[in-house]
């Protein structure tokens, strides 16, 4: 690694009306080394690389890539400087090919005409770094998994032959065996010169494939070196500004009667017989691999998804429904996808939070919207919510904030059993820690929870009892205790259990 710096941020600030941002940040960058960037969910982490990639004019402060003034006036300025972003919500046109995708305002043309070769050439040479044959150029996007798209959108980065990439939170929505490619992946860039920002909230990853970190903190470089001198445990104090002396915070809670039963669910397609029994004050974790049928299970018990046969029991209530009636049968679900279904982002909090259930607030047929907004306040306050108030754009708060409306919306309307897809997904370490403590004063407070997690850690850390999910058939539900990781990954792989 060369130690001639490939980009420089020096005093780096930035200001979204009353919010503080970026509050004079350094950051250096060398050549060939993956720099992880962590911090908790709004520590200023995608304002700063907003900055670099010129989505976002900085108030002051300067940069340079290659010891050259870097002030691109927009993305694709950026991109033309060879500064390229991997979005966690990727960028890319379903209904076109990959070689279309790729070529997007890239294009050659001579005489009016677009130069089909040079375009064939370079798309197959960039592909070729990714050592991914699968992915065709004539193939359409929307038929690629998000592993495979997330490798397209490299590739575009290679075409501009990007001197700085920027990867935020590429692993949120990959199984262990695609990390594992991406890593290798990014290895082999490191070797060709490439700078490589990683920011995930995964700091197992981070040890394992960034060469230095720095932490971000309300806005501050609070922290950076080399990523071997820290441990994990002063990364995460340095993050949230506190010993964290909990990863997997544990409440005292007991087994109750029967909430939900199923028996031999089964979808369309998905799930596919699967049985258990989920009972007040007790969190049932459900592990699995994607695609393994744990959302689908989820959507069909709470009626969003047909079912083809089977039983849901609710509270000794028998029969199909749809979502509307579960949450009358006090029934919550947390979408994995809370962009696109779990919260209105457009909306305010208040009216995320209260959507499913405002009978308490209307009298004569109107709205009492000053008991909302105190309600509201009350909520904001339990969950610990970052924001200016009830009326914030949803939009406006950071991924951990934003779960945390989400899942307060699940109990405004007072449901009993939730069924948690994903809860801590895009989530940094300080609110994830606020999250399980929070589950766990629900299953308390004789909640039922059903937590359904890609990220086995947390299931073993806070999880009662566990099942695994394999091609849509579910494992015997075991005590956590009884469960190790390798047991939990011979059944999501290969769906038996020794």
């Amino acid at each position: 690694m060369s130690a001639t710096p490939r980009l420089t941020m020096t005093g780096i600030a930035k200001r979204f009306g009353s919010t503080q941002a970026l509050r004079g940040v350094d950051l250096e960058l060398l050549p060939g080394e993956v720099h992880a960037l962590v911090g908790e969910n709004g520590a200023g982490k995608s304002t700063l690389m907003k900055v670099l990639s010129g989505a976002v004019q900085a108030d002051a402060g300067s940069m340079t890539l290659d010891g050259k003034p870097h002030q691109p006036a927009g993305p694709q300025d950026a991109r033309r400087r060879g500064v390229a972003m991997i979005y966690q919500e990727l960028t890319l046109a379903p209904h076109l090919t990959v070689e279309a995708n790729m070529m997007l305002g890239l294009e050659h043309s001579r005489l009016g005409f677009v130069r089909r070769r040079l375009h064939d050439r370079r798309v197959h040479d960039a592909l070729a770094v990714l050592e991914h044959p699968e992915i065709r150029p004539d193939g359409l996007v929307s038929g690629l998994g998000p592993a495979a798209q997330q490798l397209v959108e490299i590739a575009r980065a290679l075409l501009i032959d990007a001197r700085v990439l920027v990867f935020d939170e590429p692993t949120s929505a990959l199984t262990q065996e695609d990390t594992r490619r991406l890593f290798a992946l990014m290895r082999r860039l490191r070797q060709r010169g490439v700078t490589l920002v990683y920011i995930s909230h995964f700091l197992e990853e981070v040890q394992e494939i960034a060469d230095r970190l720095t932490v971000l903190r309300d806005g501050q470089n609070v922290a950076t070196g080399v990523v071997g001198d820290f441990p994990r445990d002063r990364i995460i104090e340095l993050m949230v500004g506190r010993s964290l002396t909990e990863q997997f915070p544990r409440v005292p809670h007991q087994q109750g009667e029967p909430l939900l039963e199923l028996k031999d669910l089964a979808g369309i397609e998905l799930p596919r017989g699967v049985s258990l029994a989920l009972h007040r004050g007790e969190i049932l974790g459900v592990a699995g691999i994607i695609g393994a049928g744990r959302t689908e299970l989820l959507r069909a018990v709470f009626g969003l998804d047909p079912v083809r046969r089977g039983q849901v029991v609710v509270k000794m209530v028998t029969g199909a429904a749809n979502p509307r009636q579960r949450i009358r049968q006090g029934v919550g679900l947390l979408s994995e996808d809370r962009k696109q279904e779990g919260l209105a982002l457009d909306q305010s909090i208040a009216d995320n939070l209260t959507y499913s259930r405002l009978e308490p607030y209307r009298r004569f047929g109107f709205l009492r919207l000053g008991s909302r907004r105190q309600a509201v306040r009350d909520w904001l306050s339990k969950l610990a919510v970052r924001c200016t108030g009830p009326e914030q754009a949803v939009a406006e708060l950071s991924g951990g904030n934003q779960q945390k409306v989400a899942i307060g919306r699940l109990l405004h309307q007072h449901a009993d059993v939730l069924l948690l897809d994903e809860p801590t997904r895009g989530v940094d370490v300080g609110s994830k820690a606020e999250i399980y403590r929070l589950i766990g004063e629900l299953a308390a407070q004789g909640k039922a929870v059903l937590f359904v997690s890609s990220y086995l850690p947390e299931l073993l850390g806070v999880c009662d009892r566990l099942a695994v999910m394999a091609r849509g058939r579910l494992s015997p539900v075991r005590p956590v205790h009884d469960w190790d990781p390798e047991q939990v990954m011979a059944y999501a792989t290969g769906g038996t259990l020794s």
